[in-house]
């Protein structure tokens, strides 16, 4: 029976199936590569410890990252595989078990949306149709082919339940086979599995129900719409087999991967007529999840109250703050986490870890006990906020001094930016977390460099000198700093932005872009917005090649907005209103009309002292630790790190006699 429904808390327990979690939060299935690389097909030690950190802090139900339950599946190097993984499955149960919360193993297959790379055969789907991303044309599987999936499932299923988890939850969603056969934009098969596209769906969850039996959970993970309602899956359309214990629907297919898990630029709650679907579909006593941006506490207890949903997935929000559920249980705001997908969306040949923007969880150093010592933090921008809040949490007297009027560096107007008004939540989180354990903020304060009081010095960069002469040239933090704040998530930008109707008069604006970020794209789109003429060049092959899982969509915004994309081209010099560039490759020049240029580099490193000693990425003078963009451009995962390590150096400097 599922427990509560309409009025239910976030931290109330749930009924699933025969199982009990201690909360209505659950930590959903996503890439890690947390693997180790000797055994990089196995849920190991690194996997343990991240599940088993976010049971810890109050999440209800864990779902491992998804296992392949056939050979013909390896979609990502280090993609666990189900016959490997029951030791890591025990691991995680036993890590879990002290906490009440339920480890449920997931499975799936990737089909046509995995690789050839590792194993060397042909992708397996349900018709000769190549993904639109990886772009393999895959081999039609036969009787023997799908027999051999069902039983895949099984075997898996009763595999994770022997090794001591809860249950399992089946993958039909994005990047899985199971979505491909229920949907017309993948399936054009002319047999029972064409006919009947639910067919094989209704197969698997039979196999894995006899396979668990009663006494375990059985969930899936469920396709409801594709946003391609030409062929593809819809929620008018949406059936949920029996024999569930949940189901989580979820959106997006090959056609549309960013839109399963997207960032702040989509507004919160576009899940929620997903779970309305379910609702109606699924039998009695499934429970639904709500998946969909869910981040802040608020949002989830809305959709628990009105019943929209009798648990909800905060998958990136736990990965922000591990400690969610115990900070709603206390009454206190966790940290936020910020929608950028940049460090958690880790489906990439270069195997990241995965990590968090705000909440960096590689490379953590363990900071000494103060016992009340008195040190110094010199710069409010993120990596002096996270030093300052690291070295109060562990005792230590902290005064933290900032030559501006407001904290937050340059985080101030990256919150200007369209889709990361969220970074200026952050930034009141971390005063409010300041004034909690007794930091002594002083603003308007200028620092002395010498003393002998311990110092974590994260003053930040200085603008560079301007990339062309003879044009009007602004940078990107000027600009943005006479910008209006960000509107919430999912809105466009403003019209009415004064910064962006003045810079170059009414002639042409060009956003000079170095490195593929999200300050390029977004000054374009607040350009194009105030109704400018703007185009925006970079070295690279693509405008934004930083952006992740957003690229494709920024690509669409700025089309739609009428901005030009120059892609590689250099910047080499103006006059007259012209601006002069250079093709990378050929060098051959071109001109631009060009009013003002928008610089979106990155600042440079402030002056450094001569006798600075290098040591781990930190920049050492006497009791003084440099930390942040003075030491180097540094991104907002970069700077909240630095601080963390500068703090544990600082703290260590402290405890000198």
């Amino acid at each position: 029976m599922v427990g509560g429904g309409g009025g239910a808390e976030l931290t109330d327990p749930v009924a699933l199936g025969p199982r009990s979690a201690p909360s209505r939060v659950l930590f959903g299935p996503h890439v890690t590569n947390l693997a180790d690389p000797h055994r990089p097909r196995a849920i190991g030690d690194a996997h343990v410890a991240y599940y088993a950190r976010r049971a810890a802090g109050g999440a209800g139900v864990v779902v491992t990252e998804v296992a392949s339950v056939h050979d013909s599946d390896r979609p990502y190097d280090r993609a666990p595989r189900a016959a490997d993984c029951a030791p890591g499955w025990s691991a995680v149960a036993r890590a879990c078990r002290p906490h009440g919360t339920l480890v449920l193993a997931g499975l799936g297959h990737a089909g046509s949306q995995g690789s050839s790379a590792h194993h060397r055969r042909p992708l397996w789907a349900p018709s000769p149709i190549a993904d639109p991303v990886g772009r393999e044309v895959p081999v039609a599987m036969d009787e023997a082919a799908i027999a051999a999936v069902v039983d895949g499932f099984a075997t898996a299923a009763a595999l994770a339940v022997e090794a001591g988890a809860d249950g399992v939850e089946i993958q039909a969603g994005q990047h899985a086979l199971l979505r491909q056969f229920l949907s017309g934009l993948t399936n054009q098969r002319s047999d029972a599995y064409g006919a009947e596209r639910g067919l094989l769906l209704r197969q698997v969850m039979a196999a894995v129900r006899a396979a668990v039996g009663d006494d375990g959970v059985v969930g899936l993970r469920l396709a409801v719409d594709e946003l391609a309602p030409w062929a593809g899956l819809t929620p008018d359309a949406v059936e949920v087999p029996a024999g569930l214990d949940h189901v989580v629907g979820v959106r997006g297919s090959g056609l549309a991967v960013a839109a399963t898990r997207p960032d702040a630029h989509t507004p919160p709650g576009y899940g929620v007529p997903l779970t309305a679907a379910l609702r109606q579909a699924a039998p009695a006593g499934t429970a639904v999840v709500l998946a969909g941006g869910v981040v802040d506490p608020g949002q989830a207890r809305e959709a628990l109250a009105a019943g929209d949903a009798d648990l909800v997935e905060m998958t990136r929000a736990l990965v922000a703050e591990p400690d969610l559920v115990a900070h709603v249980r206390a009454g206190r705001a966790p940290r936020p986490c910020v929608l950028t997908n940049q460090r958690c969306r880790v489906r990439d040949v270069r195997n990241p870890l995965v990590s968090c923007t705000v909440s960096p969880t590689v490379g953590v150093p363990t900071v000494r006990p103060g016992d009340g010592r008195a040190v110094r933090v010199v710069g409010g921008g993120p990596a002096g906020l996270e030093g300052a809040l690291v070295l109060a949490r562990s005792g230590h007297r902290v005064t933290l001094l900032e030559r501006g009027d407001e904290l937050g560096g340059l985080l101030r107007w990256v919150a200007r930016l369209p889709g990361r008004g969220r970074f200026a939540d952050l930034v009141a989180w971390w005063r409010g977390e300041l004034a909690r354990y007794g930091v002594t903020v002083c603003l308007g304060a200028d620092a002395d460099p010498d003393g002998d009081v311990p110092t974590l010095w994260a003053a930040g960069g200085v603008d560079r000198d301007p990339p062309a002469t003879g044009v009007e040239t602004v940078p990107a933090a000027t600009f943005l700093a006479g910008a209006p704040p960000s509107d919430r998530p999912g809105r466009g930008p403003r019209r009415s932005d004064g910064a962006a109707r003045s810079v170059g008069g009414d002639g042409p604006v060009v956003v000079w872009d170095r490195i593929g970020d999200a300050t390029g794209v977004g000054v374009a789109e607040l350009l194009a917005a105030a109704g400018r003429e703007v185009a925006i060049v970079t070295g690279d092959g693509v405008v934004g090649h930083e952006l992740g899982g957003d690229l494709v969509p920024a690509q669409a915004r700025l089309v739609a907005a009428g901005v030009r994309r120059v892609v590689r081209h250099a910047l080499v010099d103006a006059a007259d209103g012209v601006l002069t560039l250079r093709h990378v490759d050929t060098g051959e020049p071109t001109t631009l009309r060009c009013a003002a240029l928008v610089d979106a580099s990155p600042r440079v490193p402030g002056p450094v002292p001569e006798d600075a000693v290098a040591e781990g990425g930190l920049l050492v003078v006497g009791p003084q630790v440099l930390a942040g963009d003075v030491v180097a451009p540094r991104t907002v995962h970069e700077a909240v790190l630095d601080g963390r390590r500068a703090a544990a150096r600082v703290a260590e400097l402290a405890a000198r006699p």
